[in-house]
C-alpha cells in the first residue's frame, strides 16, 4: 500500500489536508504523480512545477513543499506540503 498525505498551509496553520491511497501495482514516481493529480483535483489546484530543489527535497526526505514559486496559477495559501506515510 502506498499513502501519501498532503497539507495546505498558510499562517503556520493547517487549511486543508487529505490522504491519498494507491494500491495499484505501478512504480513509486507513476504512484506519487498519479497522487498528485488526485490532491490537485479535490482542492483546485493547477499542478505544481517539479523545480530541482523540489525533487531534491523528495527524495531526501520522502516530504516536499510547493510554494508560490511552484505554481504557474495565484495561490491563496503559503505552501503545499507533500509526504510520503506509507510505502511497501
Amino acid at each position: 500500500m502506498f499513502r501519501l498525505w498532503a497539507k495546505i498551509w498558510k499562517d503556520n496553520r493547517m487549511l486543508k489536508d487529505m490522504v491519498v491511497i494507491n494500491e495499484q501495482d505501478e512504480t513509486r514516481t507513476k504512484k506519487i504523480f498519479h497522487a498528485i493529480e488526485e490532491i490537485c483535483l479535490q482542492f483546485d489546484l493547477s499542478k505544481p512545477i517539479w523545480l530541482d530543489a523540489t525533487v531534491a527535497d523528495f527524495k531526501k526526505h520522502s516530504k516536499t513543499r510547493f510554494s508560490k514559486d511552484n505554481f504557474i496559477d495565484q495561490i491563496e495559501f503559503d505552501f503545499l506540503e507533500i509526504q510520503v506515510i506509507e510505502e511497501d
